[in-house]
């Protein structure tokens, strides 16, 4: 299976420390090596993004910082799992060399792995 887990957290304002880019290139190393690790990208501080929204008919734009955010998106990663269980862990790794913030973990749809018909919609639905 494979998940995309999204990293969360509080933006600052300098770059990681020659350290935390050492820590975090051994662990991607040791992921794509190990083949649990498919993808991953860390992002630029929001100030160089933007919000691209639609609300009915309308499209709005905002530009960055994002001020009014707790948090934002730091990163995300590509995960290949045998189950959900397994892609916790992998994040529970992750954020002990990331250190504080968050990871959303959300599995990837690949075809023939998930029945999207009506008793697949109902087993999701209990479970929520």
């Amino acid at each position: 299976m494979k998940f995309l887990s999204i990293y969360k957290h509080v933006e600052r304002n300098t770059p990681p420390s020659q350290e935390e880019m050492v820590r975090m290139g051994k662990l991607v190393e040791e992921g794509m090596k190990a083949g649990w690790l498919l993808a991953t990208e860390g992002c630029l501080p929001s100030a160089l993004g933007a919000r691209v929204r639609r609300d009915g008919t309308k499209l709005s734009v905002t530009d960055g910082p994002f001020t009014e955010a707790k948090e934002v998106v730091g990163g995300f990663a590509i995960l290949k799992a045998s189950s959900k269980e397994e892609a916790i862990q992998l994040c529970r790794n992750f954020l002990q060399v990331a250190g504080e913030g968050e990871c959303e973990l959300r599995q990837v749809y690949e075809p023939g792995e998930l029945n999207c018909g009506p008793q697949a919609e109902r087993e999701v639905a209990s479970r929520v």
